[in-house]
């Protein structure tokens, strides 16, 4: 059996209680979790994405789009054990997108407690089922599917799925970058390694380490961890985030050839011309791979340069020369944020707001200043043209320089490389702030949406984990930009899981694979309005559907 899904048909419903008619009546509250579930429906994502999925079953016991959608609410509400599954089901908005064939409120006969009756997929059970599967059965499932297959599907197929639907912006702005997910010191931990993080979690080497004072020493620990290398996409104004490509691999393994896998794979997935500007950090640092992302791909890369690099020493002798144009660089002022009315204070809030800013400004005043050496005064920037001094890179290089100029009169200088030509100094700077302004993100992901608190130590269900998280991230962003609530995907994932509360109640009619949301006084006023055949029809199916509901459930457990 196999569940059936509802479209929201007001007026048509309101036609069949006209005469009579109707098929199911419910109660609800109205979350954004249902939207968010009819909204992917009424486009199929979940059935395309269901057809591509790798799993290991040759017989499906659960249909695999509903797989996907039980793995998805449980992201929402930021829960992963797949103990919590019967607590999403009961508390979440799910079950109302795929109306009553997913899942009815019952009484039980003997605790008179409400609990939610569903007919399941297949006539195992010999008890009456309280959630559409088993939790088992959704477990084992993600733990037996193949944990490389699965980063693949992540990677080529749902990103296929978003190329379908336009979620991509038209710059192509995309950003690599790698990441450690720390785990407890288990070796239980499949495919994990233990290495040497210094107080800012950088890795220290032997070698680094030997060098470092007695101080910064103390501050060292070994730490279990995986490596997680990622492909996102954003614009200028930062209004989305995509995840669009994913690898997990052994904390020892380097990220620069994971990395430009991922570019490959995803240009091969979606075509080219997608991916226009690929901004990076040092340690991607490749010149073949960058030449191949110019000139197989048509992606222009902009990376900073290493101190060691023969190109920065160039560079920087080149920028020394006084025919070089600088120019004042000011950062890219903000996106403004929509205004809203101001609201009436109360008068004792008004007064407690003002006395808190003056012992703010109080205190501001009162703490000393920076030293002349970190007070930044003035930045300038300037570019050169045509570096081809980097052998392994066969493409010539636009390198930009940032100077950083302080009180005491010092200046730091330090240099991007860029594959596009023509640009202006200021504008590249400002692109690769997006890179450093997206770090964000992986931090919300690791604090707020628990990334990293595995539930199990297989590696399966580990990477299982960390792909639904940021699939169920991805539908959640394109879905707000698709309902024109831009201001919603840039706050942090608390934020947005509040709209998965009630925003109002409502009474779900259902007839003919569609239904109306009406509220109690409409319903009662339709009703009541209706002549008397129609109207007696209605009260006549209202007492057989009761008797129906009461005697629904024939083998309950017991209590």
């Amino acid at each position: 059996m196999d569940l059936v899904i509802f479209e929201e048909n007001k007026p048509l419903v309101l036609q069949g209680l006209e005469q009579g008619e109707f098929d199911y009546i419910d109660a609800a509250s109205e979350v954004f979790e249902t939207e968010f579930f009819r909204h992917i429906n009424a486009g199929k994502i979940l059935q395309s994405l269901a057809a591509t999925y790798p799993t290991p079953r040759k017989k499906q016991e659960v249909p695999l789009w509903f797989y996907i959608a039980s793995n998805l609410s449980m992201r929402l509400h930021g829960v992963h054990s797949f103990r919590a599954y019967p607590m999403v089901v009961r508390a979440g908005g799910m079950l109302n997108a795929f109306g009553p064939a997913a899942g009815r409120k019952v009484e039980h006969p003997d605790t008179q407690d409400v609990t939610v009756a569903c007919n399941g997929f297949n006539n195992k059970n010999h008890y009456d089922r309280q959630t559409p599967c088993d939790q088992d059965t959704l477990r084992k499932l993600a733990k037996d599917t193949d944990a490389d297959a699965l980063m693949r599907w992540f990677g080529q197929d749902v990103v296929r799925e978003f190329r379908k639907r336009r979620a991509f912006d038209q710059e192509g702005i995309f950003i690599g970058d790698a990441s450690y997910l720390f785990v407890p010191d288990n070796p239980n931990y499949e495919g994990s390694d233990k290495l040497l993080f210094d107080a800012h979690n950088h890795p220290v080497s032997r070698e680094a380490y030997a060098k470092m004072p007695d101080l910064a020493k103390a501050d060292c620990q070994w730490r279990r961890c995986y490596k997680m290398v990622t492909l996102l996409h954003t614009n200028r104004s930062r209004d989305f985030f995509l995840f669009v490509g994913l690898r997990i691999v052994s904390g020892r393994s380097h990220e620069c050839p994971l990395l430009y896998e991922l570019v490959e794979s995803f240009v091969h997935s979606v075509g080219k011309g997608v991916m226009k500007r690929l901004i990076l950090d040092r340690g991607f640092l490749d010149g073949q791979a960058i030449s191949r992302c110019k000139r197989e791909y048509g992606i222009d890369v902009l990376i900073p340069i290493r101190r060691n690099m023969d190109i920065y020493e160039e560079a920087k002798l080149l920028f020394q020369q006084a025919d070089v144009s600088w120019q004042r660089y000011e950062p890219a002022p903000a996106k403004p944020l929509p205004e809203k009315p101001p609201r009436p204070r109360p008068k004792a809030v008004a007064r407690r707001e003002e006395k808190r800013q003056k012992t703010l400004q109080e205190l501001k005043q009162s703490q000393p200043p920076p030293p002349p050496d970190k007070t930044l005064v003035e930045t300038e920037v300037g570019s050169i043209g045509e570096f081809r001094i980097w052998s392994s890179c066969t493409v010539p290089l636009t390198v930009t320089a940032s100077r950083e100029y302080y009180a005491d009169g010092h200046y730091e200088q330090w240099f991007l490389m860029d594959t596009r030509e023509g640009q202006g100094p200021a504008e590249t700077r400002n692109e690769y702030a997006i890179r450093t302004e997206t770090e964000e993100r992986y931090r919300q992901l690791k604090c707020f949406c628990d990334l990293a608190n595995f539930t199990s130590r297989a590696f399966s269900m580990v990477v299982q984990q960390v792909v639904f998280v940021m699939l169920a991230y991805d539908l959640l962003q394109w879905y707000l930009v698709k309902k024109h609530r831009r201001e919603i995907p840039s706050k942090p994932m608390p934020r947005i899981r509040r709209q998965l509360l009630p925003t109002a109640s409502y009474t779900i009619v259902y007839w003919q694979n569609c239904y109306g949301l009406f509220s109690s006084y409409e319903l009662i006023d339709i009703i009541g309005s209706l002549p008397d055949e129609p109207r007696k029809k209605i009260v006549e199916k209202s007492r057989r559907r009761r008797r129906e509901l009461t005697e629904s459930l024939k083998n309950p457990r017991s209590p």
